[in-house]
């Protein structure tokens, strides 16, 4: 039976007719089919958005399961306190970052009794788990068409009731990642659960590897029942059943009565935006998922008065998911302030409504929407479904698109309490940012620097469905910050590539385009309005937010709000410093530099295929990447410690020296990067990578993680050729006389020996700032790398990384 008459009658069938069919086909041979997803196609020529469905193979001979290889390097970075007297002029780093103050102690976190955790542990060297071999079904040929053969497992998920109530034929979309080689082009996946049930699957896949092997795709399904408090596995096997990109319109909805509207009061006049009256008027719009399981179709507009009259900057975007065989539908509603060149920005009161199926589902009385930001409400058409999705940690990590968190980190009740108990109030609002800090240049440890903030970090390890709430619900909220710029000839995130000249921190004449004469200054704020947020963003403590959301969901909202993030971090800058449409981070903090690199590599790498940002991600990183080679690796006058000391780095000491834990940040972001598995910075890694593991075996390693390192004489003088030359100009004579771990040196520095100085116990010290940076260098296989980081893991003092593991990443 081909796969679109398979999924069409499996839809109308009742559920234990259903499962015993499919049950039948795995059993006895027949004609075994798994459906799959296009990825852009739609009914109108607007309608692809990112996506490319595959195409049908010849059966394959069964194959033993691909296991991702040992990847090369793997690793986060995080925050910590600032010096006293940072100069953050514009014209010294082309930052609009407000000067630090002294460091201070991260707060000691609360002693916490563990429990199990979600997910067993695995040691963090150890290769993802991959299920049994499974004997391939191959059907013969019949009447009915082609037969197809179920080969060969890749990963799992557990899929768990959190409702209180059985879920009956419950809708489960959720975003996948694969590890390079693991699922070729040309295959399908399809479920199949403990009890032999298999479970008809949509693949809209996103993004391939360099190989052709499937990066990331949109995984769908109608899971059969799951009971009160049930949790079961389903593993996802390979199968060589063609796509069915599927063949539904918008109009779908109309017919099964879908409406939803938002509506915004405006000093007594209503505008109103209207999915339905959309989709009836043959408004254009595009396709996310399409297939047998799920379509996914987006339509936006300006919100419009009674009268006809647009307003200039509120715009409505809906993403409505449909489930045709159970006529349920996902609503997800976003309001934006965000237009990049329209004229007098500002910020906008107004009373927020959002109706679905005529009943009024959201509220809000005089909303202060910021300039530049957005909003988004989730709600469903039908029953919602209660089902989490916790993914395989062991194969994400090991696919490499993901840091090498350390897994036997367990995560105790009390953290997962802890968090919720903190998602409330206006926080949680539209223009409340959630669990994040709202005014980001704030000084001192915290859980939401790093590669991943703390949260998303707990989430991944533990897979808690309460983690799972903090981490989407903050990646929502991140639309809250005045750093969102969309392009109305594009209807995109504006791009440096389209603006080479657009900034925030330079004046209006910095801004002339010579090829176009025109000036690409953005709009000043209206006059008399207010353009001011509660919110203060900036690129040195900037927060990860929507990579690992996106990565596990496939929600488009989430791939814009990591696009928007990355393209800021690299236009907000003079264009002279940035090198115009180059892009270059260089003349930022080095922390600055670690963050907007890290979010401009994983932008880069999760893209879709098909959208045009992709190039544009991957040229800018491109750009930076050969730059720091030019200026570091390839340079014989580079400086022997693997630091950056250009610009605004060596500004410590009276710019003798530098500050190592933002160096460690940024050696993280690039280890980061080169496990996403750009070139250019596998090169550099192996530059950069040396400066922690020079620190801890050329100096007394209980001082690595130091505050400041003085790399020379004074401000004029030459940089330091031997570590000898560091280690005496950085440390106290007293010190220095002392033997390394001694009692005598505990006692002189008022630690137990072993501990290491800078806050060792605590999640975001110095050492921990320290630690992934140290795992990448072991990674990238750097002389005496596995020697520091064993020195390392023997210290005496450790942080309790299950409260909040950001920094936890060890070697592969």
């Amino acid at each position: 039976m081909p796969l679109s008459n398979f999924l069409k009658n499996a839809m109308t069938l009742p559920l234990h007719t259903l499962a015993m069919r499919i049950a039948a086909v795995a059993a006895f041979g027949s004609t075994l089919v798994a459906c799959g997803g296009g990825g852009g196609g739609g009914s109108t020529p607007n309608t692809s958005l990112a996506g490319t469905s595959a195409s049908t193979p010849a059966v394959p001979a069964a194959t033993t399961p691909v296991i991702p290889a040992t990847p090369e390097a793997g690793t986060p970075a995080g925050g910590s306190t600032d010096p006293e007297g940072f100069d953050l002029s514009e014209e010294n780093i082309g930052s609009n970052a407000s000067p630090d103050s002294e460091p201070e102690a991260a707060a000691p976190e609360a002693d916490a009794s563990n429990s199990t955790p979600a997910t067993a542990p695995i040691s963090g060297s150890t290769p993802a788990p991959t299920p049994a071999v499974v004997t391939p079904i191959i059907a013969p040929e019949t009447s009915a068409g082609t037969s197809y053969a179920v080969y060969g497992p890749v990963t799992d998920v557990r899929l768990q009731n959190t409702g209180s109530t059985a879920q009956v034929n419950a809708p489960v979309t959720f975003g996948q990642i694969f590890g390079a080689g693991n699922l070729q082009k040309n295959e399908m996946l399809v479920g199949r659960l403990e009890n032999g049930t298999m479970v008809p699957l949509q693949l809209d896949i996103k993004a391939y590897h360099p190989d052709g092997s499937v990066r990331h795709a949109v995984i769908s399904a109608i899971l059969p029942g799951l009971a009160v408090n049930e949790a079961r596995t389903m593993t996802l096997l390979k199968t060589n059943a063609p796509n069915n990109p599927g063949s539904m319109s918008p109009k779908t909805l109309l017919s099964n009565g879908f409406s939803a509207s938002v509506h915004a009061t405006i000093n007594g006049v209503e505008y109103k935006a209207s999915a339905d009256d959309l989709i009836k008027s043959g408004w254009k719009y595009n396709t996310w998922l399409a297939g047998a399981v799920a379509n996914e179709w987006q339509v936006s507009a300006p919100l419009t008065s009674a009268a006809g009259v647009e307003h200039p900057h509120l715009t409505a975007r809906f993403a409505i998911r449909w489930y045709d065989g159970i006529k349920k539908a996902r609503v997800d509603v976003t309001l934006e302030n965000n237009w990049a060149y329209e004229a007098n920005p500002s910020n906008i009161t107004y009373d927020a409504k959002v109706v679905v199926r005529g009943q009024e589902v959201y509220n809000k009385a005089a909303l202060n929407h910021f300039h530049h930001s957005r909003w988004r409400k989730l709600y469903w058409w039908g029953e919602a479904p209660q089902v989490h999705v916790r993914h395989n940690t062991a194969y994400l990590i090991a696919s490499r698109a993901l840091p090498n968190y350390d897994q036997s980190v367990v995560t105790p009740e009390s953290a997962l309490t802890t968090l919720m108990s903190k998602w409330t109030g206006s926080a949680i609002e539209p223009m409340g940012v959630g669990l994040a800090n709202p005014y980001m240049p704030s000084t001192g440890g915290r859980n939401d620097l790093g590669i991943m903030p703390g949260w998303a970090a707990t989430y991944l390890l533990s897979m808690d469905p309460r983690a799972k709430t903090v981490t989407l619900g903050t990646a929502d909220l991140a639309g809250s910050w005045s750093s969102h710029y969309r392009d109305k000839n594009t209807d995109r995130p504006i791009s440096l590539i389209d603006y080479p000249y657009m900034t925030i921190l330079g004046i209006p004449t910095d801004t002339k385009n010579p090829v176009t004469k025109q000036q690409e200054a953005f709009p000043k704020c209206m006059t008399g309005a207010s353009c001011s947020s509660t919110n203060v963003h900036d690129s040195s403590h900037q927060p990860g937010f929507a990579y690992l959301p996106y990565l596990l969901t496939g929600d488009y909202y989430y791939l814009e709000e990591l696009q928007f993030w990355a393209m800021y971090n690299v236009f907000m800058s003079n264009p002279g410093y940035r090198q115009n449409v180059k892009g270059l981070l260089y003349r930022d903090q080095v922390r600055g530099q670690a963050w907007s690199l890290r979010t401009l590599a994983e932008a880069a790498y999760i893209t879709p295929d098909t959208d045009r940002l992709k190039a544009h991600f991957t040229g800018i990183l491109a750009n930076n990447l050969e730059w720091y080679n030019n200026n570091y690796t390839n340079n014989g006058a580079a400086n022997v410690f693997g630091v950056i000391d250009h610009v605004g780095a060596v500004i410590y000491n009276s710019k003798r020296g530098i500050a190592p834990w933002q160096d460690d940040f940024f050696t993280s972001a690039v280890g980061h990067a080169a496990e996403l598995g750009f070139d250019g910075a596998k090169t550099f890694l192996r530059w950069k990578a040396k400066a922690p593991v020079l620190r801890m075996t050329q100096m007394c390693w209980i001082d690595a993680s130091l505050y400041s390192m003085n790399i020379r004489d004074s401000e004029t003088s030459p940089l330091y050729t031997s570590m000898a030359q560091v280690v005496d100009a950085s440390q106290s004579e007293g010190f220095r006389t002392l033997a390394c771990n001694s009692q005598a040196m505990a006692t002189f520095l008022k630690l137990k020996v072993g501990e290491m100085t800078g806050y060792a116990s605590s999640i975001s010290g110095y050492p921990s700032n320290m630690q992934p940076a140290l795992a990448y260098s072991v990674d990238a296989n750097l002389p005496n790398g596995a020697a520091a980081w064993t020195t390392f893991m023997a210290r005496s003092v450790k942080p309790n990384y299950g409260l909040s593991p950001q920094f936890a990443i060890v070697p592969r």
